[in-house]
């Protein structure tokens, strides 16, 4: 599925892993957020993924809703509320814009916690 869009002079179209590169790198900014994780569904381990596979983390649904889902790991000590708010916040506000595009629901789902040196 992609994001279209008409407008008076064509037709935009946007690959949802241009969307989830861009909400990744959006969320790796975010306080809190230490990256983006990858979940072994076989081992049920949680992986730390590097910056190269943002998307990986990610899951880009667009439909009648709009949606985005983020598997996080979060700093030890933080608030988990307070960084997702802001998380959401700023994707939302920040993918809006970028694409164009409303964006409904924003799910995300903690993974694990890491202590930062």
């Amino acid at each position: 599925m992609k994001g279209r869009m008409n407008t008076g002079l064509g037709e935009i179209v946007i690959n949802p892993d241009v969307i989830a590169l861009y909400a990744g790198s959006v969320a790796v900014e975010c306080f809190g957020i230490v990256g983006m994780a990858a979940v072994n569904m076989k081992d049920g381990l949680v992986k730390l993924l590097k910056k190269e596979s943002l998307t990986h983390g990610i899951n880009v649904s667009i439909s009648e809703i709009n949606s985005l889902d983020f598997h996080v790991i979060v700093s030890y000590g933080v608030s988990i509320s307070a960084v997702t708010d802001n998380l959401i916040n700023n994707v939302k506000y920040k993918v809006e814009e970028f694409t164009g595009m409303e964006i409904e629901k924003i799910n995300i789902l903690v993974e694990g916690v890491r202590v930062i040196d």
